[in-house]
């Protein structure tokens, strides 16, 4: 697949400093660095050892927007009657270490990044073939799935129990049919081996997955997040549990030094619909190496460093969405692009989560009432 070119500048520039820009242009660079030692032949192998794996820029920057997609599942996925409990067995009897779960849906283009970018590369296709069985779910779907404790749902029902609201999702089972990782999203290739060395070598026994990969992956040291002139300044008095806000609220982790933290501002952020929407909100910019104190939306101080930790925050730029008294809404804590970002302010912004607090049967009733609305004008 011929990768498409990184368009760092999309719209007006946003009020970051020429800090922010010259962090953006070493992040690129970096990548670019990445791209050329790939291709003399520095390939991971496929046990790879994940402290090595750096972000490649073109994985963060696509076009997610709705349209008509094929997207076709790896031919080593295993056909599968839906009881778990069968699936385990045969897992176990074949030496495998767990069962991957992967909920999607159809056209949906974190989907097909993952199953066409990071399940093609020959390490990441031969490592998972060799621990886990990969089963497909769709998270719309009829099938009955029977739990490994014996519980039916349909898929759908068992998407929704699972929030997973975001496509591609991804449920690790180990042999005992016990939860050892959730993925929500689309990753890049680094975090994806981590995660699956992760679950494969059973580190979750002993530690939180931000703990496992924070270790291959450490928080950079330098350079600080970009600015915007809507983020609220501190001191950070988040507290809505007593008294509830006028408005709902949204706390972004970034850190400084990161290409996905960039990219975030200087595309999606730029966009006017984008902007028009998320100045409706409280705003706070947070970073995760910071001892700033906080008081968080449920009355709790802590800094922001012990926060993002109790959160389990491993990606960068997480985005975590609260209503005026303080519960989450949902967070975008993966590879998030203008469509995904757009709809989420919107389920937000415009209270849509009050009226249906499940992100997906909000968007499909959307997407229905958008389409009887089209279909009726002259």
């Amino acid at each position: 697949m011929t990768p498409q070119p990184c368009v760092c500048y999309a719209g007006p520039v946003s009020t970051a400093s020429f800090s922010s820009h010259f962090y953006l242009l070493r992040s690129f660079l970096r990548g670019v660095l990445l791209i050329w030692f790939g291709l003399m032949g520095f390939a991971l192998t496929a046990h790879a050892d994940v402290s090595v794996l750096e972000s490649d820029p073109f994985e963060m920057s696509f076009e997610d927007a709705p349209r008509v997609r094929d997207i076709l599942y790896p031919e080593w996925f295993k056909p599968s009657f839906l009881d778990l409990r069968e699936d385990l067995q045969e897992a176990r009897a074949a030496g495998k270490r767990g069962v991957i779960l992967y909920f999607g849906q159809k056209n949906c283009a974190y989907c097909k990044k993952l199953l066409e970018e990071n399940f093609v590369r020959e390490d990441i296709a031969a490592y998972t073939q060799k621990y886990f069985d990969v089963i497909a779910l769709d998270i719309h779907g009829s099938r009955e799935v029977v739990t490994p404790a014996g519980e039916r749902f349909t898929e759908m029902e068992w998407a929704k129990e699972l929030d997973g609201y975001f496509t591609p999702s991804l449920l690790f089972l180990n042999l005992e049919g016990e939860a050892a990782l959730f993925l929500r999203g689309y990753y890049p290739t680094y975090t994806f081996m981590a995660a699956l060395e992760f679950v494969a070598d059973a580190h979750y026994q002993n530690e939180a997955f931000q703990a496992f990969i924070s270790r291959a992956q450490p928080l950079s040291e330098g350079g600080e997040p970009v600015a915007e002139d809507w983020f609220q300044p501190p001191p950070y008095q988040l507290d809505r549990s007593r008294w509830p806000a006028q408005r709902e609220l949204v706390v972004m982790f970034e850190q400084g030094d990161c290409f996905a933290c960039d990219l975030l501002h200087t595309d999606p952020l730029a966009d006017s619909s984008v902007l028009e929407k998320i100045r409706q909100l409280d705003v706070v910019q947070l970073d995760p190496r910071d001892e700033t104190l906080v008081i968080t939306p449920q009355g709790k101080r802590a800094t922001a460093k012990e926060w993002a930790k109790e959160l389990d925050l491993f990606y960068y730029p997480s985005l975590l969405f609260f209503d005026r008294s303080g519960k989450e809404i949902l967070r975008i804590d993966s590879v998030v692009r203008l469509y995904r970002l757009n709809l989420a302010l919107e389920y937000v912004s415009s209270g849509g989560y009050r009226e249906q607090p499940n992100f997906q049967t909000w968007k499909r009733a959307r997407d229905e009432r958008l389409a009887a609305e089209a279909e009726a004008k002259p």
